[in-house]
C-alpha cells in the first residue's frame, strides 16, 4: 500500500512540470550539487569585482581621492564619540573644556531651533489649510442661504454678475433671529443718519455714535470689549464727540464735511510720505490715550469697590487716587511688595508711572518737582530727563539726554536685581531703551499694559515704528490674545483691538468677521473706516471670492467692503430693502481711492442697489424705492434717485441707464416681468417695455392654464397700452401684437365663460385669421403673417385652435337653437364659410403647426360642414 502511495506521489510530481517541457529544447538531469558547481564555474567566467574597483580607484586618483584611506576610515568610524572633542583633553585644561562645552551648546541650540522651527512650520501650515478650510466651507453655505449650523435654505435668485464675475452672491441668507435684529436695529440708525449728514453736506460723529450703539446693543459686561475697540478709534481719528447744530450761528463753518475721508490721502498714499508718518505715530498716540483713559477707569472702579484698603480721604486730587491705587495693588499686610523703592516714605517711582500710565504726564512732572531733592539725591538727573520728555511734542528726548538715560541705566539698573520694575520702567520709557524686551516684570502684568507700553514705545525713526511693532503683534496671533475659540476663559474682540492699535484695520475688521457674534460690529467697523479714510479696498482682480480680506506679500492688506456689505444686507433684503440701501451708499465712501479702484467701487454699488431691486418684494415699500408713476399719469422718483449723489450718479440720464434700465433687464432675467416693465417704463424706454409686454403676453397665452402672475402680466399691460394710446408712445408693430394679444385673452375668457359670440367677434378684431373665403386674400395674408412679431409667429397654433374651437362651439349652438330656419341656415353658412377660410389659412402655414394640430381643425371643420 505504502509502495502506491509513493509511486503515485513521484508521478504527481514529474506531472508538475509538465506544462513547462519543450520538445526543441534538451532537458538537464542534474543533482543540485551540479547546478551550483555549474553555476559558480559561470561566475568565475565573468569580469570580477575587483577589477571594477580598481578602475574606480584609478578615475578617484585622478581626482585626488584616497579612495582606500577613506574606506579605511568609514570602517572605523566610531559614532559613540560624535561629539567628543577632535582631540582628547586634559583633565586640567578647563578653557579647552569650556570652549568645546560651548561649541556643542551652539550646536544643540541650532539643532533645537531647527527642529522647533520645523514643528511650528507644520503647525502653521495645518493651522492655516484648516482656517481656508473653514473660510471655504463657511462660503459655500452662505452662497447656499445659509450658515454653518443653520437652517438650509437655499435660495439663489440671481447668480449672474454684470461683471462678469461671481464678485459678490447674490443668495438670499437667514432671517436673524430676535437677538440679532435687536442688534442690527441699533446700529441701523447710525448708519442712516451717517448718509442724512452726507446728503446734507455736514459731518457726522460716526464712531461716537456706534459706541452708543453698542453700549444700547450689548448690556452683556462681557461685550465691553467691542465697545472700547471703537473708543479706541474714536481716539485714533480725533472724532469729537458731537457737531453744533445746523441751527448754530456759523454752523456752515464748523460743520463743513471735515471728518468724510480726512486721512485717505496719508492713509492711501506711499507709505514712506511725511504724512503716512504722522498718521502712524497718530495711530499709536491715539491708541496709546485710549489704553490711558481705560487703566484710568479701573483705577476708579478699584478705589470705589476697595475703599478701606484705598484709604482716599477726601482729597480729589489724580495724583491721591493713584496713591489709594498702589495701596491697594502693592501694600499687603503692612508691607510694600518686594523691589519697591520708597522715596521720602512712599513708592514714588510707583506713582509716577502710574501717573504716566494714565495720561497725567504733567501731574507727574509736578509730583516729582515736589521731591526733587529725594529724586536727586539718588537719581541726580532724572527730573531734567523727565521735565524734557514731558515737554516733547512727540515724546522724545534728544540725543544728550537719551545718551545720558542709557548710560545710568546701564550702569544701575540693566543687572540688577533689586532695582525698582518702576524706576526701570520709567527709564526705558524716557529713552526708549533695549525696544526689543518687551516686558518690565511687575509692570507689565496684563494684557492693555503690555500694549500701552509697546505703543509708548515706538518710534518710527527707529526699529519700523508702528510697522515693526505689528510685525511683532502678527506674530503672536489671535490665539495669544483672544484664546482658543469655544474653550473656557476665551475672549472676544481683543485681538480685532490690538489690531487697531497697530494700524492694521483692514485686519482688525476680519477678525470680527471671522465670529459669528461680532460680524454686526465688524460691518460698522469697517463703514466707519470708510468714512474717516482709513480702509483700503482692493481692486476687482484682487477681490476673493472666499474672504473680504485680501492679503498679497507685495501690497498692503485690503478689505473687500462691497463684499462685506452684502453679505451683511443679504439677510433682511427682502423685509427691508430700503434699510439695506443705507448700507450700500456706504460703498462709494471709497470712491477717491486712486489706480481705478474708486470706481471699481462705484461700479459695485450700482450693481448691489440693483440686485436689491430685482430680490426687494413687489409692492408699495418696492415702488418707494424705484419711483412710479401716479394715476393722472406723472412720475414720482424713489428713494434711490432721491439719493442718488451719494451713488456717485450726477444725472437722471446716469440714473436711468445704470440703475433702472439694467434692473430691469436682470428682473427680466430672473422671470419677473411686471418689475422688468415698470423699471423699463420709469427709465423712458418705451419700446423695450411694449417688446417685454409682447414677449411676456405671447408666453402666456400659450400657458395651458392661467395663473395670478400671468394675470398680473395683463392688468400691467392693460394700464400701460392705455397710458401709451393716450399719450401716443411706441407706435409700432410691437404695440399692435400687445393689441391683438390682449384681445386673444379676452376671447379666451369669454369662451371660458360661455360667451362664444363674443369670443368670435374678438377673434374677428384680430384680424389674425382671415375669414371672408377670399383665397388670394388669404394667401397673401399667410405671407404677411411671416412679418409679424415673434410673439404672435410662436402662438399661431393657438390662434387656429381657439378660432376653430370657437366656431365649432358656436355652429352647435346654432344648430340647437330656435332661430328660424332661414336664419339658422344664413348663419351655419357663413359659420362654414369662415372655418373653411381658416383651413386653406391653416394650410399655407401647414409647416409652422404640428401635424396633430392641422389634423384637429380639419376635423373640426368636418363637422362643421355636416
Amino acid at each position: 500500500m505504502a509502495t502506491t502511495d509513493l509511486s503515485s506521489l513521484l508521478n504527481a510530481s514529474k506531472a508538475l512540470t509538465s506544462h513547462l517541457s519543450r520538445p526543441d529544447l534538451p532537458s538537464v538531469n542534474l543533482s543540485l550539487d551540479q547546478i551550483e558547481a555549474q553555476s559558480r564555474r559561470l561566475v568565475s567566467r565573468q569580469p570580477g569585482t575587483s577589477a571594477d574597483a580598481g578602475r574606480a580607484n584609478y578615475l578617484l586618483a585622478q581626482a585626488h581621492v584616497d579612495a582606500p584611506a577613506l574606506a579605511n576610515s568609514i570602517a572605523h568610524l566610531n559614532t559613540q564619540t560624535t561629539f567628543s572633542p577632535l582631540q582628547a583633553l586634559q583633565d586640567t585644561d578647563v578653557a579647552g573644556y569650556l570652549r568645546h562645552a560651548h561649541e556643542q551648546n551652539l550646536i544643540s541650540t541650532i539643532e533645537e531651533g531647527r527642529r522647533e522651527t520645523q514643528e511650528e512650520f507644520y503647525r502653521v501650515l495645518e493651522d492655516r489649510g484648516r482656517r481656508d478650510w473653514e473660510a471655504r466651507k463657511k462660503r459655500v453655505f452662505e452662497q447656499l442661504g445659509a450658515r454653518v449650523g443653520g437652517e438650509n435654505r437655499a435660495i439663489t435668485e440671481l447668480k449672474k454678475s454684470t461683471h462678469g464675475k461671481n464678485l459678490l452672491s447674490a443668495s438670499v441668507g437667514p432671517a436673524p433671529n430676535l437677538q440679532m435684529q435687536s442688534k442690527m436695529m441699533a446700529y441701523d440708525r447710525v448708519v442712516t443718519d451717517l448718509n442724512s449728514a452726507r446728503l446734507r453736506g455736514t459731518s457726522y460723529p460716526i464712531v461716537h455714535a456706534l459706541i452708543q450703539a453698542s453700549l444700547s446693543a450689548n448690556p452683556d459686561p462681557r461685550s465691553l470689549q467691542i465697545t472700547q475697540n471703537f473708543h479706541v478709534l474714536s481716539k485714533i481719528t480725533g472724532e469729537p464727540p458731537a457737531l453744533p447744530p445746523i441751527s448754530h450761528a456759523g454752523a456752515h463753518i464748523l460743520n463743513a464735511p471735515l471728518i468724510e475721508r480726512k486721512f485717505a490721502r496719508a492713509y492711501l498714499g506711499d507709505s514712506e510720505s511725511r504724512e503716512a508718518v504722522e498718521l502712524r505715530r497718530q495711530i499709536a498716540k491715539g491708541a496709546r490715550e485710549a489704553l490711558e483713559e481705560q487703566y484710568w477707569d479701573v483705577i476708579e472702579r478699584t478705589i470705589q469697590a476697595r475703599p478701606m484698603e484705598a484709604r482716599l480721604g477726601g482729597d480729589p486730587s489724580v495724583a491721591n487716587k493713584i496713591r489709594a491705587y498702589i495701596l491697594v495693588r502693592h501694600y499687603r499686610n503692612g508691607e510694600w511688595e518686594d523691589r519697591v523703592e520708597l522715596v521720602a516714605g512712599q513708592p514714588l517711582w510707583a506713582k509716577l508711572f502710574y501717573l504716566i500710565r494714565t495720561g497725567h504726564a504733567v501731574e507727574a512732572l509736578e509730583e516729582a518737582t515736589r521731591f526733587q531733592q529725594a529724586i536727586e539725591h539718588r537719581e541726580s538727573s532724572f527730573l531734567s530727563h523727565l521735565r524734557a520728555w514731558v515737554e516733547s511734542p512727540d515724546r522724545r528726548l534728544p540725543k544728550p539726554h537719551r545718551d545720558q538715560l542709557h548710560a545710568a541705566y546701564n550702569a544701575h539698573m540693566l543687572h540688577s536685581s533689586t532695582a525698582d520694575p518702576f524706576k526701570l520702567a520709567l527709564y526705558k520709557l524716557m529713552g526708549k531703551i533695549d525696544p526689543a524686551r518687551r516686558s518690565v516684570a511687575q509692570v507689565t502684568v496684563t494684557t492693555e499694559d503690555w500694549l500701552w507700553f509697546q505703543l509708548s514705545m515706538v518710534d518710527e525713526d527707529e526699529f519700523g515704528g508702528l510697522r515693526g511693532l505689528a510685525e511683532v503683534l502678527l506674530s503672536y496671533g489671535e490665539r495669544h490674545f483672544d484664546g482658543v475659540p469655544g474653550q473656557k476663559g476665551a475672549k472676544r474682540g481683543v485681538w480685532a483691538g490690538v489690531l487697531l492699535m497697530c494700524g492694521q484695520f483692514e485686519r482688525a475688521v476680519s477678525a470680527l468677521w471671522d465670529h459669528h457674534e461680532t460680524e454686526v460690529e465688524a460691518v460698522h467697523l469697517a463703514i466707519a473706516l470708510a468714512y474717516h479714510g482709513l480702509l483700503r479696498v482692493p481692486s476687482r482682480a484682487e477681490t476673493s471670492d472666499v474672504t473680504p480680506l485680501t492679503l498679497s506679500p507685495t501690497a498692503p492688506p485690503s478689505l473687500s467692503l462691497s463684499t462685506l456689505i452684502w453679505r451683511y444686507i443679504r439677510q433682511f433684503v427682502k423685509m427691508d430693502a430700503r434699510e439695506a440701501l443705507q448700507y450700500v451708499y456706504c460703498v462709494c465712501l471709497s470712491s477717491d481711492q486712486p489706480g481705478g479702484v474708486g470706481k471699481e467701487q462705484v461700479e459695485n454699488a450700482w450693481e448691489l442697489v440693483r440686485r436689491i431691486i430685482v430680490l426687494a418684494n413687489t409692492g408699495a415699500a418696492w415702488e418707494e424705492l424705484v419711483g412710479g408713476f401716479r394715476p393722472d399719469g406723472t412720475r414720482f422718483s424713489g428713494v434711490i434717485e432721491q439719493n442718488a449723489s451719494l451713488l456717485k450718479l450726477d444725472d437722471l440720464r446716469e440714473y436711468n441707464e445704470q440703475i433702472l434700465i439694467r434692473a430691469a433687464k436682470s428682473s427680466e432675467e430672473a422671470d419677473r416681468i411686471p418689475e422688468a416693465i415698470k423699471l423699463y417704463n420709469l427709465a423712458g424706454d418705451y419700446s423695450t417695455v411694449i417688446a417685454v409686454l409682447a414677449q411676456a403676453l405671447g408666453n402666456t397665452i400659450a400657458q395651458p392654464s392661467v395663473d395670478e402672475k400671468a394675470r398680473t402680466i395683463e392688468r400691467t399691460a392693460a394700464d400701460v397700452l392705455r397710458h401709451y394710446e393716450r399719450t401716443n408712445r411706441a407706435v409700432g408693430k410691437e404695440r399692435d401684437a400687445v393689441i391683438r394679444l390682449l384681445r386673444v385673452r379676452e376671447a379666451m375668457d369669454a369662451k371660458d365663460a360661455g360667451r362664444v359670440e363674443t369670443a368670435l367677434e374678438l377673434m374677428e378684431s384680430t384680424d389674425l385669421v382671415p375669414m371672408d373665403a377670399d383665397v388670394a386674400k388669404i394667401t397673401k395674408r399667410a405671407e404677411e403673417f411671416r412679418e409679424l412679431p415673434d410673439a404672435l409667429q410662436r402662438n399661431l397654433q393657438t390662434f387656429l385652435t381657439l378660432t376653430m374651437d370657437i366656431l365649432s362651439a358656436v355652429h352647435q349652438k346654432v344648430k340647437a337653437s330656435s332661430l328660424p330656419e332661414a336664419t339658422r341656415q344664413a348663419t351655419v353658412a357663413a359659420l362654414r364659410k369662415k372655418s373653411r377660410s381658416l383651413i386653406i389659412f391653416a394650410g399655407n402655414l401647414k409647416y409652422r403647426m404640428s401635424p396633430d394640430v392641422y389634423s384637429y381643425l380639419a376635423r373640426l371643420d368636418v363637422e362643421i360642414a355636416l
